[in-house]
């Protein structure tokens, strides 16, 4: 394995602009396979065999439309006035008809029906069912919905939607990653003094973790794949693969400070280190692949799309580390003192 790895990493470092470009056709022919054949997130999950799955699925077949999405609308009247005053009761009423006109919505019971009033009477709600699955739930019929809400609020009610119906249908990288990615950048220039160092660590790790979550959204017209499945993905392999690359990438600085060519020392540094990121990415890969021996459907599609997660990250740190090492040469070694 040792003799394997220190040979590719030579053929990286010498055909470094090769294989950097491979990796991004790779994520340019996955990200484009997402956008033309990419279905949406499915986050039904369902347990066989047990008792609370047998029931859902004879409600399904026998009462499907109790079986489908939901959605609630909620009124709030203003300080000191009640829902039930007859203007916000008509306003109520007119956004109960706009949601019953939505696509694909089975039936919508409102606050006179349900009962569904506070005690103080400031707030009411609108339940609307669906006939259809969440996943199933066009985007076209929630805006109908909203718009009723809306439509309500220019009565003076203060309303807000939510439900089943509103669950996430894609990946969202907010501001929360995107300050963790720039922590993590922060900690690496710290610890390396260097930014060109800090920023080999980072920019493999990203690059794998683009291809790996673009490949797994590829999927997504064949398999049922959750939102939890490529937020899992995103985060083991994000985590990962800097651990990897910090392996293979201080072996290498350290190799360059004692004098040692930079082709032969991220040669030396793939073959040693790149073994323990190899057998400690395998079992991760085993232990995560692993979950399918459950039979839980949902958990074997997170299980093995985390371990193709951390598949990618190893062979981002075996063979891009080696390859950017090539563009960055003599440069990555450390400062004296």
């Amino acid at each position: 394995m040792a003799v394997l790895l220190h040979r590719l990493g030579r053929s990286a470092y010498r055909h470094r602009r090769l294989v950097l470009g491979i990796w991004l056709v790779v994520l340019a022919a996955l990200v484009t396979c997402a956008g033309v054949f990419g279905g949406r997130l499915d986050d039904r999950f369902t347990v066989p065999g047990t008792e609370s799955q047998r029931a859902l699925d004879t409600l399904g077949r026998t009462l499907p439309e109790a079986s489908g999405a939901d959605a609630q609308i909620v009124f709030v009247a203003p300080e000191g006035h009640r829902v039930t005053e007859a203007r916000y009761t008509a306003a109520i009423a007119r956004a109960e008809a706009t949601a019953a006109k939505a696509p694909q919505v089975k039936a919508v019971m409102g606050p006179a029906a349900t009962g569904a009033v506070s005690a103080d009477r400031s707030t009411a709600i609108v339940q609307v069912q669906y006939s259809v699955q969440r996943a199933e739930v066009r985007p076209s019929s929630l805006d109908v919905i909203e718009g009723a809400a809306e439509a309500a609020e220019g009565n003076g009610l203060r309303t807000s939607v939510g439900g089943s119906a509103y669950g996430s249908n894609g990946v969202h990288i907010g501001p929360s990653e995107v300050i963790g990615v720039a922590v993590a950048l922060l900690v690496l220039v710290v610890t390396f003094g260097s930014l060109l160092a800090a920023g080999m660590s980072l920019l493999p790790a990203l690059l794998g973790v683009a291809v790996g979550l673009a490949g797994l959204l590829a999927l997504t017209p064949a398999v049922s794949i959750s939102s939890t499945a490529v937020t899992l993905a995103l985060m083991l392999g994000l985590a990962v693969g800097i651990d990897y690359i910090l392996f293979i990438l201080s072996r290498h600085r350290q190799q360059l400070a004692r004098g040692i060519d930079p082709r032969e020392s991220i040669a030396l540094a793939t073959g040693t280190a790149g073994s323990a990121v190899v057998f400690a990415g395998s079992t991760v890969i085993i232990a995560l692949a692993a979950l399918g021996v459950i039979g839980i459907p949902f958990l074997t599609v997170m299980g093995l799309g985390a371990a193709g997660a951390v598949l990618v990250a190893v062979l981002a740190a075996i063979t891009l580390v080696p390859a950017l090492a090539g563009f960055a040469g003599a440069r990555l070694t450390p400062k004296p003192g």
